[in-house]
């Protein structure tokens, strides 16, 4: 994961193949690869627009990487059908791609490299060309095959959602180089440097002068890093407390965005449940108090 021209096409394509390191190896199952002809890799690659043939068939795509193969024809027959009903295509086997949908298109791309059996599975982005409700369905069948199929995946993405739905581990990479490795769980709630925690999930960067963080929190470095959820926002002072006056309130269907000025002039973003909005009766412009539940700074941010 990571930002457009971060290298993460760069490196699946390394991996692949398809590109010669400058320096380093590619090791696969223990093996050192990284001079080996792209065909004798056993790697599938799955790209994000789909690369299917327009006069072939939902099976004859599907077929076409074992015919290469010269797979036996029974075999091909009762591989392709195994495919078909794995990516859930029944009954779109006999269409072309120009009658399926964008998500449809994805899963023969999906199924065609599937076919051949490969030893690692790379995906550049395979999803970024749909839309948002055709992706998360796209991601809960990818997760369900990865769990059948039983192959190393590598899952090229810049959509931190889409990272945290479907990875066992998380790779996030700045400028061509490794920022963090991990888990999901701690990439987010234990970023190991200021991009990490800005690129992974929403955040609120501030002076650490600021009075939210004077009695609550002691900063290494001229910026805090505070996620909106990491806000709390009550209605009367206490002692670690400081004021600020609501800019707006924004529904967002399942939570609650609210954006507040601090008294020092400084804006940051917090979010509620719709229960928390409701119980505090919060409105537009109003006079609250706010402190932060957990916070973190890096002594090299600048």
């Amino acid at each position: 994961m990571g930002p457009s021209g971060s290298g993460k096409s760069t490196l699946l394509r390394l991996i692949a193949g398809l590109e010669t390191p400058d320096s380093g190896r590619i090791w696969l199952n223990g093996k050192d690869r990284t001079r080996q002809e792209v065909r004798d890799r056993g790697i599938g690659f799955v790209f994000q627009h789909y690369a299917l043939f327009k006069h072939l068939t939902v099976r004859q795509n599907i077929a076409f990487g074992l015919e290469l193969r010269k797979v036996p024809k029974t075999r091909i027959k009762q591989r392709v059908e195994e495919m078909v009903e794995l990516v859930q295509l029944k009954g779109w086997a006999d269409r072309y791609p120009s009658q399926l949908s964008g998500g449809q298109r994805q899963r023969v791309a999906l199924a065609r490299t599937l076919a051949v059996n490969p030893q690692v599975l790379l995906l550049d982005e395979p999803f970024g060309a749909l839309d948002a409700k055709v992706r998360k369905e796209l991601r809960a069948s990818l997760r369900h095959l990865h769990e059948q199929i039983d192959v190393t995946t590598v899952f090229v993405t810049h959509d931190q959602e889409e990272a945290m739905e479907l990875a066992d581990e998380i790779v996030v990479v700045n400028k061509g180089r490794i920022e963090q490795v991990g888990p999901p769980a701690e990439i987010y709630d234990n970023p190991a440097t200021p991009f990490v925690m800005s690129f992974v999930g929403p955040v609120n960067v501030l002076s650490s002068s600021a009075g939210i963080f004077r009695s609550s929190f002691e900063s290494p470095s001229s910026q805090v890093f505070l996620r909106p959820h990491d806000i709390l926002i009550y209605t009367q002072p206490d002692l670690t407390s400081v004021s600020a006056r609501i800019n707006r309130i924004v529904h967002l269907g399942w939570e609650i965005e609210v954006e507040l000025r601090l008294k020092d002039g400084q804006e940051v973003t917090a979010y509620l449940t719709r229960e928390e909005l409701d119980e505090l009766q919060l409105q537009s412009q109003q006079l609250v108090y706010v402190k932060p539940r957990k916070a973190k700074a890096f002594a090299n941010a600048a």
